[in-house]
C-alpha cells in the first residue's frame, strides 16, 4: 500500500517545484521589464535634456530657461542672467490673487507646474499652482516674446517644478474648468526655478475623489487610487493636493478664531505642561514613559492645570495643545493625539453663561471660516464631499427632557436617567434639522 501512495506524492512535489519555478520565472521576467523600462524612460529623459542643451540664439533665447543655481543665489545682482534681468524690480502677484480686474495687465507669479498641455508645434498650455489655486497660462509662438524653442521648453516642464511666469491677463469668454482662477496669462517670459524629478505618485491620482474613481469604473476605465499608505510614504506630495491644502488653512483659522473671539472676551492663554507625573484625568489610557528613572505620563488633558488656574483668579483660561489619549480606536473619534481647544471660566450665577459663551464661540467660527475660507471649503468638498454646515446666529437650546422626548416620538428607544449615545445623537441632530 505504501508503494502504491508514492507515485502521488512523487507527482505532487514535481506539481509544487514547477509551480514554485514559475512563479520565480514570471518575477524575475517582470523585474526584467521594470528594469527595462526605467532604462527606455532614463534614455528619453536624457534625449529630451540633450535636446533642451541646445540654446537658441537671439534676443528671444533670453524669455525662457531654466535659472542656474548660482544666480537665484545673486538675485541681488540684475546683471547676472538672464532671470535676473527678468524679475528685477517687480512684484509677484499671488496666484490666488488673479482675477477679471487684472485685465491687459503684465504680472508676475511662481507657482508650481500642475499639468501641461500641448498643442501642436507653436501651442502649449500649463497650468500654474499656488497653495489651493490654479490658473492656465498659454504659450503660443509670436515674433517678439516667443519662439517655437521655447514653447518646446515650455512642453518639456515636469510636473511639479516650480516656474516663475511673466505675462499678460486675459478674461477667455468660456469658462475654464481645469483651473480655479477665470483667466487666462498670456505668456511672455517663463523661468524654470527648480526643475521636479519625476515623483511616485502625481497630484491628479492624489485628488480624485471615491466618487470619480467608481463612476469610471463603471464605465469601464480604471482609474488610479492613491491609498493612504501611499500618501504617508510620500506625505511631503501628499499635502500639496488642493484638499489637503485646504484642510490645514481652515485648521489654522479655526484656531486663530478661536484664539482671537476668547482674548475678545477677557480670557487668559495658558501653556500647559504636556509630561507629568500621573494620569491628568485618572483610569490607566495613557502614554507611559520612564523620566530620568522616575514613572511619568503625556497628559490625557490640561484639565487639572485648567482648574488651578480658575482656582488662582485668572477668571478665565483657554489654551490650544496636544493632548494623548492610549486608548484602542473603536471609532472615527478615538485618537490617540489630537489637538484640543480648551476652555474654562467661573460661573457667577449660572451654567448658562458657559453656554452663551460657547454658543458665540462656534458661530464666530462658523462665520469666519465662510468668510476667509471659500476657496479652501470648495477644495476640499471637490476631493471628500459633504453638505454646507447649516446653522443659526442664536443656537437651538434644547432640555435634555425635550431631547429625550423628541427622539421618542420618532420611535427611537431611549433611557431617560442615561447618556446619549453616538446613534441617538445624530438622530437628534437630523430631527433638529429637519424641524
Amino acid at each position: 500500500m505504501s508503494t502504491e501512495s508514492e507515485p502521488p506524492k512523487v507527482q505532487e512535489e514535481v506539481d509544487s517545484s514547477s509551480q514554485s519555478i514559475s512563479k520565480k520565472a514570471a518575477k524575475k521576467e517582470a523585474a526584467k521589464k521594470a528594469k527595462e523600462e526605467r532604462r527606455k524612460e532614463a534614455e528619453a529623459a536624457a534625449s529630451a535634456a540633450s535636446a533642451l542643451s541646445i540654446e537658441e540664439e537671439g534676443p528671444l533665447a533670453n524669455n525662457y530657461g531654466d535659472v542656474p543655481l548660482q544666480e537665484l543665489q545673486s538675485v541681488n545682482d540684475p546683471q547676472t542672467g538672464k532671470w535676473s534681468e527678468a524679475v528685477n524690480g517687480r512684484e509677484w502677484t499671488v496666484v490666488g490673487a488673479l482675477n477679471g480686474s487684472l485685465k491687459d495687465q503684465e504680472v508676475l507669479i511662481r507657482g508650481r507646474v500642475h499639468t501641461t498641455r500641448p498643442v501642436g508645434n507653436k501651442l502649449a498650455f500649463v497650468v500654474v499652482r499656488e497653495r489651493v489655486s490654479t490658473v492656465q497660462c498659454l504659450a503660443t509662438v509670436k515674433p517678439d516674446s516667443v519662439s517655437k524653442e521655447m514653447v518646446r521648453f515650455v512642453r518639456s516642464l515636469s510636473n511639479e517644478s516650480i516656474v516663475d511666469v511673466i505675462g499678460v491677463v486675459s478674461v477667455p469668454d468660456v469658462e475654464i474648468k481645469g483651473a480655479t482662477q477665470q483667466v487666462e496669462v498670456q505668456i511672455k517670459k517663463l523661468y524654470c526655478v527648480s526643475r521636479a524629478a519625476k515623483t511616485p505618485i502625481t497630484i491628479e491620482d492624489a485628488s480624485r475623489s471615491e466618487a470619480e474613481i467608481e463612476k469610471a469604473s463603471k464605465e469601464g476605465v480604471q482609474l488610479p487610487r492613491v491609498n493612504q499608505d501611499t500618501r504617508l510614504n510620500n506625505r511631503v506630495i501628499d499635502i500639496r493636493t488642493l484638499a489637503n491644502q485646504g484642510i490645514f488653512r481652515i485648521q489654522s483659522q479655526v484656531g486663530n478664531i478661536f484664539r482671537q473671539f476668547l482674548l475678545s472676551e477677557n480670557f487668559v492663554e495658558i501653556h500647559t505642561p504636556k509630561l507629568i507625573a500621573g494620569s491628568s484625568e485618572g483610569g490607566s489610557a495613557v502614554f507611559r514613559l520612564d523620566y530620568k528613572g522616575q514613572s511619568a505620563c503625556l497628559a490625557q488633558s490640561p484639565q487639572l492645570h485648567k482648574q488651578m488656574s480658575i482656582c488662582g483668579d485668572f477668571g478665565r483660561v483657554f489654551e490650544t495643545g496636544p493632548v494623548f489619549r492610549a486608548e484602542d480606536s473603536y471609532t472615527h473619534r478615538h485618537l490617540c493625539e489630537f489637538t484640543g481647544l480648551d476652555v474654562e471660566m467661573e460661573i457667577k450665577k449660572h451654567y448658562s453663561e458657559v453656554m452663551d459663551i460657547v454658543d458665540r464661540l462656534f458661530v464666530t467660527i462658523f462665520d469666519g471660516l465662510n468668510n476667509v475660507c471659500k476657496k479652501e471649503l470648495e477644495a476640499v468638498a471637490k476631493q471628500y464631499p459633504f453638505e454646507p454646515l447649516k446653522y443659526k446666529p442664536k443656537t437651538l437650546r434644547l432640555t435634555f427632557e425635550e431631547g429625550v422626548q423628541m427622539l421618542k416620538d420618532a420611535g427611537v428607544e431611549i433611557d431617560p436617567l442615561g447618556d446619549l449615545n453616538t446613534e441617538s445623537e445624530r438622530k437628534l441632530g437630523q430631527l433638529v434639522l429637519e424641524k
